[in-house]
């Protein structure tokens, strides 16, 4: 399991009472701001665009999806696991919060982000596909988490068919978002299909859909950075 239930999963983990929202998703009788303890951060209606700019539009949909289940609040690049806001992205906090529900009670993780990186993950996939990668002269400097880097490295990633064993583009062209966020599920626990299913879950289709139907309403020219063509 590379990434936990993220601040969304935390929220909506397990049965709910049922409020209504866009999404129809269940809502609780209490505001989730108190809840989580969120200070600035505010839950927010629709996932919110991408920092990034260009690529495939199907890519970018799913994207948003993904933070729809992880980091649906209204400064999702500054989220720490709970609710807490970072102020700095010069790095990953690699900060362990405790975890306070689900089957991962009393460990702590270091989730962070939009996409809700553990310190690990991110490490690991920035080395791979950050878009701006320390110099060997700077080897003691950290990868930026600015929300752009942290976009682009989720696009890149996601779009590495040698990462997930399958083109996760043409399975969306396709029309399989439900097998990719299934594939998703081992590494985004709060997509559902595993330990970690949530009242989200039956949601994500439906918000695919929505954000697909924004994304490919945007003109979009091919970015060298964001492909990785440089």
């Amino acid at each position: 399991m590379l990434m936990f239930l993220g601040v969304i999963g935390l929220l909506f983990y397990g049965t709910s009472p049922s409020f209504y929202w866009p999404y129809r998703f269940p809502k609780l009788s209490l505001n989730p701001s108190k809840i989580l303890r969120l200070g600035s951060a505010s839950w927010v209606s629709s996932p919110l665009p991408l920092a990034m700019e260009g690529g495939d539009p199907y890519i970018r949909a799913l994207m948003r999806t993904i933070s729809a289940s992880e980091s649906n609040m209204d400064k999702p690049y500054h989220l720490l696991y709970g609710g807490k806001t970072l102020n700095e992205l010069d790095r990953h906090p690699d900060s362990c919060i405790p975890i306070e529900t689900g089957p991962n009670l009393g460990d702590c993780t270091t989730a962070a982000g939009r996409y809700q990186f553990l310190t690990t993950t991110w490490l690991t996939k920035a080395q791979s596909y950050h878009p701006y990668p320390p110099s060997w002269l700077g080897f003691w400097q950290s990868y930026d988490f600015s929300p752009e880097a942290q976009d682009i490295v989720v696009y890149r990633w996601l779009s590495d068919p040698d990462a997930w064993g399958t083109d996760i583009s043409q399975q969306l062209q396709n029309g399989k978002i439900t097998q990719v966020l299934e594939l998703l599920s081992g590494t985004w626990t709060s997509l559902g299909y595993g330990i970690e299913t949530n009242s989200m879950s039956n949601q994500l289709p439906q918000i695919y859909s929505d954000m697909l139907e924004e994304e490919l309403s945007v003109p979009s020219n091919p970015d060298p950075i964001i492909d990785g063509l440089k």
